[in-house]
C-alpha cells in the first residue's frame, strides 16, 4: 500500500507558493460545456481529481489538452449526453456537469456522485433547483435523468447554502430564459471565481460573493480565458503545519481575505499572524492555546479546514471543542490522532480536546482527503516516525504537498 513516512520535530521556516485551487478549478472546466469555441483555465493544479474532470470532458466529446498548469477545451462537436458511471463515482465535483449538460442540450443522464465517505452529502438540493428551473427529473438504477426542451429562468431558495449546488444552478442558468434568482446562495470565493469566468463568456450574473444571485438568461456563451484562485484550503494547511511546528512559514500568492477565520483562530491560540496583500505569515510566539471552533459555510470556519485544525489544538494547551456542522461523518481522523498519543472525545457532531505537549509517532491511515493533510500535520509535530498509509485520498486535492513541506524544512520519505 502507497505510503509516506514522517520524522517529527523540525519547526519549520521559510516561503513557499499556494496553487491553484482544485474546488475552483472543477466546476471552471464543468463551465466550458456551455462554450462554443476554446477556451484556455490557468494555474490549474495537476491533481487527480483535475485528471478525472478532464477525462470526464474528453467522455463528452470535448476535446482537452493539458500543459504547464493550463488547459485548453475545445468545444466544437456536438456534446454527449451521458456522463460515464466510473468517472461520477469517483469523484463527487463530477457532478457539475449535470447543469451545463441540461442547458446546453436540453438531456442529461448522469450517474449519482461519489467522493470522500465524509457524510451523505445528498444532491437534491441541486434536483430541486433543476426542477424549478423546468426540468422533468428521474433517478433511476443509479442515474439521474434530467430533461428540458427550454429552462426558464424563476427564483430559487436553496434550503441550504450549497456551494456545489449554486454554482451547478447558476451554470445552469446561465442559458435559461429570463431572469434567476439563486436566494440562501453559497458565498465562497470559488463561487465568484466560476461568475467571473461565465461572466467573461458573456454571462449575465451578479451577486456573486453575497446571498443572492441574479442571472439574465443568454442564448449562448463563447470560449474565453481564465486563471484559477489560489487555493485557501491549501494555504490554510501549510500556516498550521507552520504553527504546529513552532515555526515561522510565509505563504505567497493567496489573499488573505479568502482565509479571516483561520487567520482569526490562529490569532486566537496566541499565534503571530502578518497579513499583506498577497500573502500571509505565521510564526510562533512561545505558547498557543486551545480555541473552540464550528464549521460553517463562508465566510465562517471552512470544513476542509477542520481535521487540519484538530491537530494543532492536540498539541494546544487546555481544552478545545470542535462542532462540525457541514458533514456527519468528518471527524473519522480523531481516532487515527488518538493513536498518535491524543486526547480526544467524540460526542456526535462535537469533539473535545484535551490538549498534550507532544504527539508521538504511529502507523495511520488517511480516511479522506482533508484527513490526510491532519495525520501529515500530527507526524510533522510528533516525536520519531508517523507511517501515514492512503496516500490516494491526499492526491485528490493537493499539489505535491510533501515537496512544498520538504522545502519548508519537514522531513518526509516517500
Amino acid at each position: 500500500m502507497p505510503r509516506l513516512s514522517v520524522i517529527g520535530g523540525t519547526p519549520l521556516k521559510g516561503e513557499v507558493q499556494v496553487s491553484g485551487a482544485k474546488n475552483a478549478a472543477l466546476p471552471l472546466l464543468a463551465a466550458t460545456i456551455l462554450m462554443d469555441g476554446k477556451s484556455t483555465i490557468s494555474n490549474v493544479p495537476f491533481l487527480k481529481d483535475v485528471h478525472t474532470m478532464i477525462r470526464m470532458l474528453n467522455a463528452l466529446n470535448l476535446h482537452v489538452e493539458y500543459s504547464d498548469n493550463q488547459v485548453s477545451v475545445s468545444n466544437q462537436k456536438k456534446v454527449r449526453h451521458i456522463a460515464p458511471y466510473e468517472l461520477v463515482t469517483a469523484m463527487r465535483a463530477s457532478f457539475f456537469v449535470a447543469g451545463p449538460l441540461l442547458a446546453k442540450t436540453g438531456f442529461a443522464k448522469v450517474p449519482m456522485p461519489g467522493g470522500c465517505l465524509i457524510g451523505l452529502r445528498p444532491i437534491d438540493i441541486h434536483i430541486k433547483g433543476f426542477e424549478k428551473l423546468g426540468a422533468e427529473i428521474s433517478t433511476e438504477h443509479g442515474f439521474v435523468t434530467l430533461k428540458a426542451a427550454h429552462l426558464k429562468g424563476c427564483r430559487i431558495y436553496l434550503d441550504f447554502p450549497s456551494v456545489g449546488a449554486t454554482e451547478n444552478l447558476m451554470m445552469a442558468a446561465c442559458l435559461a430564459e429570463g431572469e434567476t434568482r439563486i436566494e440562501n446562495a453559497a458565498r465562497e470565493p470559488e463561487i465568484i471565481d466560476l461568475a467571473q469566468f461565465l461572466i467573461a463568456a458573456g454571462a449575465k450574473i451578479s451577486g456573486q460573493g453575497s446571498s443572492e444571485i441574479v442571472i439574465q438568461g443568454v442564448t449562448s456563451l463563447k470560449a474565453t480565458e481564465h486563471s484559477v484562485i489560489s487555493d485557501r484550503v491549501e494555504a490554510g494547511t501549510l500556516l498550521i503545519a507552520g504553527a504546529i511546528t513552532k515555526g515561522d512559514v510565509t505563504t505567497h500568492n493567496i489573499d488573505p481575505d479568502y482565509l479571516e477565520p483561520i487567520i482569526f483562530k490562529l490569532k486566537e491560540a496566541g499565534l503571530g499572524i502578518e497579513a499583506h496583500r498577497n500573502s500571509i505569515r505565521v510564526f510562533y510566539t512561545g505558547t498557543f492555546k486551545g480555541v473552540d471552533i464550528e464549521t460553517l459555510p463562508f465566510p465562517g470556519f471552512p470544513t476542509d479546514m477542520q481535521a487540519q485544525m484538530m491537530s494543532l489544538l492536540c498539541v494546544s494547551s487546555g481544552t478545545s471543542v470542535v462542532k462540525e456542522s457541514i458533514f456527519e461523518n468528518r471527524f473519522m481522523h480523531a481516532l487515527e490522532l488518538v493513536r498518535m498519543g491524543a486526547k480526544i472525545k467524540l460526542n456526535q457532531s462535537q469533539a473535545i480536546i484535551n490538549g498534550v505537549s507532544q504527539l508521538s509517532g504511529a502507523e495511520v491511515k488517511i480516511t479522506d482527503l482533508r484527513a490526510g493533510a491532519a495525520l501529515i500535520l500530527a507526524g510533522l509535530q510528533a516525536e520519531g516516525k508517523t507511517t501515514v498509509y492512503g496516500l490516494k485520498h491526499l492526491k485528490r486535492g493537493y499539489f505535491d504537498l510533501p515537496a512544498k513541506l520538504r522545502s519548508l524544512g519537514a522531513t518526509i520519505i516517500e
